[in-house]
């Protein structure tokens, strides 16, 4: 029987079906063989067929026609099909016209016969209906946490409207959680009035008034006034855009400019790159690309005098040209100080970690080590580093005892690694405790609410915490247990406050996780440490948006409504 070419005989009395796997007992008989391939896969070729070879290698072979043909698309096939598409435009950054095209269409016809493309209309309902579903999913976050901070900046399409984008970041369960709010159009100008009014409309929007502790934001004077003077929350400035400022030096400007050119000519000249390649072949060195300065990437100017100092000789081979040497000695003078600009900034990008607490520590160890002038250095190198230097001292002085209750202080104070605030002078030290004691102060007594921290902890729990953890003195260890198992009533309220910022300075210094095992010990601390911690020392967050807005409103999409590019950046940052 031909029923035998879509089967497999197991043993004696039991036989697997090639398409499904089905197993059946066979009784010398095919009949149940062939109701099951009538049934279950009427694509199935059952007529005589003299050319077909029978067993399971053949069978496998027309599998996959076969089930393909036999598959069904019904209606709720066909509407995954379309949320998928739209995932997909959402997350690959595609046109929305990428579904008119003839290669998509006939990959689709292919894969599933029966499905019908969906035009742009529906393409862009199914996307708002994911952005819908999306936003909620933000807003229930965004309800769980006590404390926030947010990021903005603001940008320019290929249509030329301006948008502005904000950010926001929050620690739950001692994780680093972040989403990109929104990204909305600002015809207007971007005064201080305008744009307070703006990250106030925001706040409003998502349910954070009395949340957001800090806005990261440049130092343009409009969005400084905003935040400082119109706006309930502190001001913290981008860490790395106030190094940036001291690229604005005229001779700094001068060399990067030169050096942009040299590799901008090696870019347009095929004959010079090849050239530069031969070179690097002849002397067996990576055949690494020039790489180009961008004013926007603070650390692209770093990576353009690297990669000429690293192909120096060769790039001089192949120019003949003596004013090459003049302009390698003056950026040669520069890599030192750019190198360690770099090691700080990097530093302090990271989205999931911990970076306001070091923004303090990093500029104090630039100013006192990295930027200290040298008589021997060029006047390029101390302009520069002089200019660097200034920024940092008007934005980030950490000797100034006006800052002791800026953010990223106390942050250091809460932070394990950093809580000794050895980069400071005693009195603002002094000042920083203070103020942390008063926040400790003003928090609720019964502050039982932290996550994972309450009255009916386990005793297990506790132990498993604390196994980390170096034992302390025995006053301290003693006062921990009671605190612990009693809670704040064991103590009067001002007692217990400083009992439990005097232990904290003396436990040992350990990685930044420490407040996962820790938290029950110092719930108070805790506390604030999710509200602090969790602020970021740079806008990158916000700015970072750029090159997915670039991918947004590219010529394709530059027809987009700014709804449609608000909602296709928020699909793709938090899909």
């Amino acid at each position: 029987s031909n029923a035998w070419k879509y089967f497999e005989k197991l043993n004696e009395t039991t036989m697997q079906c090639n398409f499904c796997s089905t197993s059946f007992s066979y009784h010398k008989s095919t009949t149940s063989m062939l109701n099951h391939l009538k049934l279950k896969h009427p694509s199935a070729n059952l007529e005589n067929n003299t050319d077909c070879v029978c067993g399971k290698k053949q069978a496998s072979i027309t599998t996959f026609t076969a089930l393909s043909s036999s598959r069904r698309c019904d209606q709720s096939r066909a509407e995954r099909t379309t949320v998928l598409i739209a995932k997909m435009i959402a997350k690959d950054m595609l046109p929305i016209s990428f579904v008119e095209g003839d290669g998509f269409q006939e990959l689709l016809e292919y894969i599933e016969q029966e499905y019908t493309v969906p035009a742009r209309k529906t393409i862009m309902a199914s996307l708002e209906k994911l952005h819908t579903e999306c936003a909620a999913a933000v807003s229930d976050k965004l309800a769980i946490a006590e404390k926030v901070a947010i990021t903005t900046d603001s940008w320019a399409a290929l249509n030329t409207e301006s948008y502005v984008t904000i950010t926001w970041r929050f620690i739950r369960q001692q994780k680093m959680e972040s989403v990109v709010l929104q990204t909305r159009t600002m015809p207007e100008r971007h005064t201080a009035e305008n744009l307070a009014d703006m990250l106030n409309i925001a706040a409003e929007t998502w349910n954070l008034k009395g949340k957001i502790t800090t806005c990261v934001h440049d130092n343009a004077s409009n969005i400084v006034l905003a935040n400082t003077v119109l706006l309930e929350w502190e001001s913290n400035p981008c860490f790395s855009l106030t190094i940036n400022d001291g690229f604005k030096v005229s001779s700094i400007n001068r060399v990067a400019g030169a050096a942009s050119r040299l590799v901008s000519y090696f870019y347009h000249s095929t004959v010079a790159t090849q050239a530069l390649k031969l070179k690097q072949q002849q002397q067996n060195l990576p055949q690494h690309h020039l790489m180009q300065y961008c004013k926007m990437r603070w650390n692209s100017i770093n990576n353009m005098f690297e990669r000429l100092q690293e192909q120096r000789w060769e790039i001089a081979a192949v120019l003949s040209d003596r004013s090459f040497t003049k302009l390698a000695e003056d950026y040669q003078e520069l890599l030192p100080v750019l190198h360690s600009l770099k090691c700080a900034t990097t530093a302090l990008c990271g989205e999931s970690e911990v970076s306001i607490s070091m923004v303090y520590p990093v500029t104090a160890t630039l100013l006192s080590k990295h930027l200290k002038l040298v008589p021997e250095e060029s006047n390029k190198v101390t302009e520069f580093k002089t200019a660097v230097s200034e920024s940092l001292r008007r934005c980030l002085e950490p000797a100034a005892l006006h800052r002791a209750g800026k953010a990223a202080l106390i942050s250091s104070l809460l932070d394990p690694q950093h809580k000794h605030l050895k980069f400071i002078d005693a009195p603002v030290r002094m000042a920083v405790r203070e103020k942390l004691d008063g926040l400790l102060s003003n928090l609720p007594q019964n502050n039982d609410n932290i996550e994972g921290v309450g009255p009916h902890t386990s005793m297990l729990e506790l132990e498993a915490a604390n196994s980390t953890v170096k034992k302390l003195h025995t006053e301290c260890d003693k006062h921990i247990a009671m605190a612990t198992l009693f809670g704040d009533d064991y103590y009067m309220e001002k007692a217990s406050v400083q009992i439990e910022l005097e232990n904290y300075i003396l436990e040992p210094c350990i990685p930044p996780d420490w407040w996962r095992v820790n938290e029950n010990r110092y719930r108070k601390l805790a506390h604030l440490a999710k509200a602090y911690l969790c602020i970021p020392a740079t806008s990158v967050p916000a700015e970072r948006v750029f090159s997915a807005a670039g991918l947004t409103v590219n010529r394709l999409r530059s027809h987009l409504s700014p709804e449609h590019v608000d909602m296709l950046i928020f699909l793709k940052k938090n899909l």
